[in-house]
């Protein structure tokens, strides 16, 4: 064996000697980001509820107790797998308002501004409730006001803050902005500690009313009224019609395949699940395992694989609606084999010699995770946001919510960075009514039509990749779910062209990498997954991220 061969081999991540465990139980689980959340979503599941239940009483508590993702005035998407084989994706992202243009966002000289990452302008029309409202008419059991009564005892009698989550209140400078944001999440600048007690009357308030008089208070009722004056006054741009216009709709699930495996995953305006596929596809035919997780070669051949599908994404991701997804032809084989066939096996591939596909196209960082089984079952993976930290900063007065920034999730100006530092392309470019292009990537992981893994991840642009290393973990690395997503992370999006790599990886590792050519940038906490494996002999096996304040319960 070659020296080179050798270190390769041994350069693997500094894992523990002894796995560690997940949480594990017999009939149900549910794994969020907060303590109160996944408890809520317990309770649901016990008194009856299925995994669709929970999911809405979860969400709605997380808006209460993870103000910097969780929401009510933000978006997302939910994946539901049935026991039965039946699949739905519930798409309810945030949409531009009538009012929105393609250069809102753009100063006398061209340049994009600020007002699509923070203050009033920087809002798509809220989804979440909406979307709450699909799935649970459709396939929930409970009552709608038991799956919000929960989050209502949060808000009005509070809850105990996590060290974690005071932390993050006391850093988030976007708060400050706002007066309404300042008082309510920053005490007026004393700030929160630890275990003090965060009462919320007024989003206490518009629980209420969402669960006595249902969704329609948010998009027409008291609640709608009161956000559309309040938008009006402060130069926002969602009006009153906006809010009853909007629509949460249901789409097909994208699936593939990958080593006997079935991959159910998210459809555009997601463009993560196309990005799952295609990496996958692009890694079954190569050797970049057999030196084991965490080695110069299985990083290697893994991050070149992410460098060609953001170079896709910058160029043919955005609404379906508006703009026809090259979905088919990104993952074909033919095209796949083409992207594997372009990968140097001991040479970084510099991005800038790396360009989108030649596809026929004709017309036609703050996000939060939480996976669900039932005891029927069915399984369930919310991904929900803001899009950056705490949204927009605003928080609307007298109704107690954030709102969000997922404006800028559009291409405010083709071909410059947004906040994550990812391109978008005319596809994603700004029109009244569209979706923003997404890198939400719930998904359900099957084997021989039998569930096997349940997984997301907030994070930005990081999300799929996080989301892509967790499932190689796990089918081809062997791990456990909760090793699966302890391990150390690493992320490319082809521009910026450097390698983010979290703490963790060998000495080793980073210097082969380093001698193929990558440029490697060490950042911590790339992403905090939510998974659910099932394990053999009927077990559930839930892993909550290490990375915060997760946790992961059943029953």
């Amino acid at each position: 064996m070659s020296i080179f061969r050798f270190l390769a081999a041994a350069a693997v991540l500094l894992l523990p000697v002894y796995p560690a465990q997940p949480v594990r139980a017999k009939k149900a689980m549910v794994v969020s980001r907060e303590a109160h959340a996944t408890d809520a979503g317990v309770a649901v599941l016990k008194a009856g509820g299925n995994a669709v239940d929970a999911a809405v009483a979860v969400g709605f508590a997380l808006a209460v107790t993870h103000p910097s993702a969780g929401n009510l005035g933000g978006g997302g998407f939910m994946l539901v797998r049935f026991a039965d084989g039946r699949k739905t994706f519930v798409d309810f992202r945030e949409m531009a308002p009538a009012k929105a243009g393609r250069d809102m966002y753009l100063d006398a000289s061209g340049n994009p501004t600020k007002d699509s990452m923070i203050g009033w302008r920087a809002s798509g029309v809220p989804g979440t409730v909406r979307g709450f409202e699909l799935a649970h008419k459709k396939y929930g059991k409970l009552g709608w006001a038991k799956l919000v009564a929960p989050s209502v005892d949060l808000a009005k009698k509070g809850f105990p803050l996590s060290y974690g989550t005071a932390r993050s209140l006391k850093g988030a400078k976007n708060l400050a902005a706002s007066e309404e944001s300042k008082r309510i999440f920053l005490k007026n600048g004393d700030y929160f500690e630890p275990g003090d007690v965060l009462k919320q009357p007024e989003l206490g308030a518009v629980l209420e009313r969402i669960a006595k008089n249902g969704p329609d208070d948010f998009y027409q009722g008291e609640t709608a009224k009161r956000l559309a004056k309040e938008m009006a006054d402060h130069g926002g741009t969602i009006t009153l019609e906006d809010l009853k216009n909007y629509k949460a709709v249901e789409r097909a699930p994208l699936e593939g395949k990958y080593r006997g495996y079935d991959i159910v995953t998210a459809p555009p305006p997601s463009s993560g699940g196309i990005g799952i596929l295609q990496m996958l596809a692009v890694l079954e035919k190569t050797k970049f395992a057999e030196t084991g997780a965490g080695s110069a070669q299985s990083v290697h051949y893994m991050a070149e694989a992410m460098r060609r599908f953001y170079a896709d994404r910058a160029e043919f991701f955005g609404d379906p609606d508006f703009y026809k997804v090259p979905v088919k032809q990104l993952t074909e084989k033919k095209y796949t084999d083409k992207l594997r066939a372009s990968i140097d096996p001991s040479r970084a591939t510099p991005s800038d010699e790396v360009k989108h596909g030649e596809i026929d196209v004709k017309e036609s960082t703050e996000t939060t995770h939480y996976s669900i089984v039932d005891a029927e079952g069915n399984a369930v993976a919310v991904t929900y946001t803001l899009n950056g930290g705490y949204g927009s900063g605003v928080t609307v007065p007298g109704l107690g919510f954030l709102m969000n920034n997922e404006m800028d999730d559009f291409s405010v100006k083709p071909g410059a960075p947004n906040m994550y530092g990812a391109i978008g392309g005319e596809a994603n470019a700004i029109v009244a009514g569209k979706r923003p292009l997404s890198s939400m990537t719930p998904t359900i992981i099957l084997r021989d039509g039998k569930p096997v893994l349940v997984v997301g991840t907030p994070g930005g642009t990081r999300i799929i990749t996080s989301v892509f290393e967790v499932i190689v973990n796990v089918l081809d690395f062997h791990m456990n779910v909760q090793d699966a997503v302890n391990a150390p992370r690493f992320h490319h999006q082809w521009k910026p062209d450097r390698l983010q790599m979290e703490p963790g990886f060998s000495p080793d590792t980073r210097a082969l990498l380093a001698q193929r050519g990558h440029t490697i940038e060490t950042v911590a906490g790339i992403c905090e997954i939510a998974a659910i494996e099932f394990e053999r002999g009927g077990w559930l096996a839930g892993a909550a991220d290490p990375r915060i304040d997760g946790k992961a319960a059943g029953y």
